[in-house]
């Protein structure tokens, strides 16, 4: 089989970036409308009215008011409408189809909301319109026609869809580019009129499908919630190899753990190079330098980016002396040396980096981190990086005698068999020089980002990097059309030392419709008694109900004065 090297979609890209060439970055984004409601017209019938190519609806139902609840609260009536598009029996023998499920409001609000699920998708999870962090809310809630889908393969197939090359594109972009029309024709069904306003959203791989969905869809979609988008990857998942490699060499020989995916197997205890204890204590040495830097020692690290310039692993974190045994109290030079290049993103023999650095943050002692570091690093990204993100692909790739370097080669490969790369096929085109994203800012689209800074499989960094790109292409005015929002504390997605619970759609609708920029949202700790679910993670001193603004990067949120646990104490500067 031969291989070739070159990227596949970059016809594509490069379309679009011709596309771009009439657009200066000084063009003023459009304004567009605000959305317009409308009442459900059928719901039943749709199973057996509803035309679309490659389509079969399987059911539509109605769904009473309360049947379903988010949060603990009811969400109103509506249709539940399940499909499947493009049927086929896959080059492996299997039978693959594009599963989806639609729930569309009685009472409309005229939007359309597409709901990215995370991981490798492969289930259609209940289309709520999920948020990301710890919301009380959801697009649907909100009034919003959602869809949710399983990107093209079940869990049965997962993660070896990667082997059958149309299964890969459609989990990397197709997915998305074929349920879009067929969802805006399915409300026109439902209610005689298309959707007003469109909009995607989700977290983790379910953000990466935002991200590339602006790049790939720009016309289809006005706004895009991006959460902790897994956008480069291949690249996180090898520097996630190099990391379990590096945390192996210090872990206590012979112990184990369960695996998450076989109760019957088990997999090396890497958590045992750098325990609980020890990452509280790492915690501590980090809000020692850096927690002040904003005005108020509060457990939370806003100023992130002066703490990375502040931070000395090895000046900072407390070393073990002479024979000092591990008491969870310092750490030995290895662990020192280990933790400082994993945060760094690993790179090459020839000192190729592989993934952007990881910032220095308190949430570093959250388990979520723990998890991905030590437990996923081992059980999870060998799968995807075997079988889904290189070509050829492969079996599960063994973690201890991965050789980095000749994946990192190979995620960047084709053949003729699979003719676009784990690159290509999950990232958005021309992610490093986002110029073809003028287009989409000028007719008025947005797009908001989130991101948890101790978020330990996809870095925070990243994100920040790719925003200052978009504003270098954009003239240093993506301002007002793209927004970061950094999370301190929050590890993937949610949890961790943090205050993780925060709805960011609803300031994307205002920027979007009405044409009001989001500047500081306010985020609430998730402590006891919390309807969308306790953090168990939050310090003792804090307050259930602790409050902070999320800022849009690069204003940081500095205290003020007064409360200490209320938002309305700080401002973002």
């Amino acid at each position: 089989m031969k291989t070739r090297t070159v990227h596949g979609g970059a016809a594509l890209g490069a379309a679009l970036l011709l596309g771009a060439c009439a657009i200066t970055p000084g063009t003023p984004p459009a304004r567009l409308s605000p959305a317009a409601g409308a009442t459900l017209k059928q719901c039943e019938a749709l199973a057996a009215q509803f035309q679309h190519p490659a389509t079969r609806i399987e059911s539509a139902a109605p769904v009473a008011a309360g049947e379903l609840k988010l949060a603990g609260q009811p969400v109103a009536a509506h249709c539940l409408v399940k499909g499947r598009m493009h049927e086929r029996k896959g080059s492996d023998g299997r039978d693959y189809a594009i599963g989806f499920e639609m729930r569309l409001p009685q009472a409309w609000n005229g939007r359309f909301y597409y709901q990215g699920n995370g991981g490798l998708d492969g289930a259609v999870r209940p289309a709520e319109g999920a948020l990301g962090g710890g919301p009380l809310t959801g697009a649907l809630v909100q009034g919003f026609a959602v869809i949710s889908s399983d990107a093209g393969h079940t869990g049965a197939q997962t993660p070896y869809f990667g082997l059958e090359p149309q299964a890969r594109l459609d989990y990397g972009y197709q997915a998305v580019a074929k349920l879009t029309p067929m969802a805006k024709a399915l409300i026109q069904g439902a209610y005689g009129k298309g959707p007003d306003r469109s909009y995607i959203g989700g977290c983790s791989n379910g953000g990466r499908h935002a991200l590339v969905a602006a790049s790939r869809l720009g016309d289809q979609y006005d706004g895009y919630l991006i959460g902790a988008p897994g956008y480069r990857l291949p690249n996180a998942a090898l520097a996630q190899l190099w990391g379990a490699q590096k945390w192996a060499a210090i872990a206590t020989p012979g112990t184990t753990v369960r695996h998450p995916l076989n109760p019957n197997a088990s997999i090396p205890d890497l958590g045992s190079a750098l325990t609980a204890a020890e990452r509280q204590t790492v915690a501590r040495a980090v809000l020692q330098r850096c927690d002040a830097l904003d005005g108020l020692s509060d457990g939370l690290v806003q100023a992130t980016q002066a703490c990375q310039a502040a931070f000395q692993p090895a000046r900072d974190l407390p070393a073990c002396k002479g024979g000092q045994a591990r008491d969870g109290q310092c750490l030995t030079a290895p662990q020192i040396d280990a933790l400082a290049q994993v945060h760094a993103g690993g790179q090459t023999a020839n000192g190729r980096p592989i993934y952007s650095a990881f910032p220095w943050d308190a949430g570093i002692a959250g388990s979520n981190w723990a998890t991905w570091k030590f437990v996923n690093s081992v059980a999870l990204d060998p799968l995807s990086v075997g079988t889904v993100f290189t070509a050829p692909p492969a079996a599960p790739v063994n973690f201890a005698s991965a050789d980095i370097d000749a994946l990192l080669g190979a995620v960047s490969a084709t053949t003729d068999t699979y003719r676009e790369s784990g690159l290509s096929l999950m990232g958005p085109p021309g992610h490093d020089r986002p110029d073809n994203l003028l287009p989409l800012r000028a007719r008025g689209a947005k797009m908001v980002l989130y991101h948890g800074v101790s978020d330990a499989i996809f870095s925070a960094e990243d994100t920040r990097q790719w925003v200052e790109r978009v504003n270098a292409s954009q003239g240093g005015r993506a301002a007002d059309f793209a927004r970061y929002f950094p999370v301190p504390g929050m590890n993937h997605c949610s949890g961790g030392p943090a205050t993780d619970q925060f709805d960011l759609l609803t300031p994307l609708v205002r920027w979007v419709e009405h044409g009001e920029p989001p500047q500081a949202v306010k985020a609430t700790a998730r402590g006891t008694g919390n309807a969308g679910g306790v953090n168990n993670e939050l310090p003792a001193g804090w307050s259930a109900q602790r409050s902070r603004p999320l800022c849009a990067y690069p204003s940081v949120a500095r205290y003020q004065g007064g409360d200490a646990d209320s938002a309305a104490s700080f401002s973002c500067q």
